[in-house]
């Protein structure tokens, strides 16, 4: 394969296992949770070093993921303590482990590739260079690692995906069922800090925490189906690596800042026009609510008024009437003696405490819409009018 090929394989694999967890630590509310691992694991990473002498050591991964997992430990520890809340709790310990991973490479390990720049920035281009030989085939060593995350993630989501799903959504109903929330707490942040340690090297820290929000985070506008959920999220995900990684190419510009960016594009485009909680979508729906509401206080109005103030029927006036929006608030009509002027045309804006023009547009529309009719300038409700005002109001 072509080293390009492989970086954009690097990419799609790294995307696709970080999205995956990253749906049940949004919906869990535990974003913060995957900064905090991304970064802390770097001190599992520099004692393997110390210990071992290499960067390419099993050892390695295995006390990243510890420390992770000692990351939520602590940041459970300190929340449970009720001194300070779970926000607090993730700032307070990860930038004290991040920080002192940082001391110990810049004071015993300047002198190695292992630094907190490719930590936190990472290289995805430079990935290919590093290659294992699997099954008589040379592959990038990045992307055979974390092939295997994916597959262990989709394996272990797959079992255990009701347990995730009770756990996540009702964590006393998982425990009257015989499940452990603690434990499967414990053991999906073990999963995320293996997914960490096993792309920081490619990606860097912040991608793995832009891939692992964002794309969720995206899904989450969509759908209301965990499952549908988890599939957007994966599509998300992989869209935002390949788009990425084809736009820092045409650009020259870093691979891990163009996917990232890309990520959040995705998010920016989804925010503004998701069907049912986009940006958009909610200003009209508030918008075609304000005019619904106003329409149903005219109608009710009417419906509380209904017989004062109508003349006697004549055919030749009771056709449609066009009415002016001219906001002039001059106007005084002079009305038949005992008759009441509540369902007059040029009176109504006195009694709602609305605007002339807004009255007129309500009217307008009513009239339309066969709700009202309008006979010398004076306002009845049709029988479908009637009838709108003897359901509830529902939105």
């Amino acid at each position: 394969m072509a080293p390009q090929t492989e970086v954009l394989l690097i990419a799609i694999v790294v995307a696709a296992s970080c999205a995956l967890p990253g749906v049940f630590l949004v919906l869990r509310q535990m974003s913060l949770m995957s900064d905090a691992i991304s970064h802390s694991v770097l001190l599992g990473i520099v004692i393997g070093f110390f210990l071992t002498g290499r960067i390419d050591s099993p050892l390695l991964l295995i006390l990243a993921s510890a420390t992770g997992v000692l990351t939520v430990s602590l940041v459970e520890l300190l929340n449970r303590t009720q001194l300070v809340k779970e926000d607090a709790a993730i700032g307070i310990v990860f930038p004290a482990l991040f920080s002192l991973a940082v001391i110990l490479i810049t004071r015993y390990a300047g002198n190695v590739h292992l630094d907190q720049d490719v930590v936190l920035l990472g290289e995805i281009a430079l990935a290919p260079f590093d290659r294992v030989t699997l099954f008589g085939l040379s592959l990038p060593y990045s992307l055979v690692v974390m092939g295997t995350i994916l597959i262990i993630t989709l394996s272990v989501i797959g079992i255990f995906y009701k347990e995730l799903k009770i756990s996540t959504f009702d964590p006393g109903l998982s425990i009257a069922l015989g499940f452990s929330p603690g434990l499967l707490h414990y053991g999906l942040m073990s999963l995320t800090s293996i997914i960490a340690v096993g792309a920081f090297d490619a990606v860097g820290a912040i991608l793995v925490v832009a891939l692992m929000i964002v794309p969720p985070a995206t899904a989450y506008l969509l759908t209301d189906q965990l499952f549908s959920m988890l599939v957007v999220s994966f599509l998300v995900g992989i869209v935002s690596a390949v788009s990425g990684y084809g736009i820092a190419i045409k650009f020259d510009a870093s691979i891990a800042g163009a996917m990232a960016t890309m990520a959040g594009f995705c998010f920016l485009l989804t925010f503004l026009l998701a069907p049912q909680r986009g940006l958009l979508a909610i200003f009209y729906r508030r918008f075609r609510q304000k005019w619904l509401f106003a329409q149903r206080i005219l109608l009710t109005h009417l419906a509380n008024h209904e017989g004062e103030g109508i003349l006697p029927k004549d055919k030749k006036n009771a056709k449609h009437v066009k009415i002016s929006t001219a906001k002039s608030k001059s106007i005084n009509p002079i009305l038949p003696p005992g008759k009441s002027d509540q369902c007059h045309l040029h009176q109504l804006h006195h009694y709602l405490c609305w605007n002339v023009g807004f009255t007129y547009k309500i009217v307008n529309q009513a009239q339309k819409q066969g709700l009202v009719q309008i006979e010398n300038q004076v306002l009845r409700l049709t029988n479908s009018g009637r009838q709108i005002t003897a359901q509830p109001f529902i939105q």
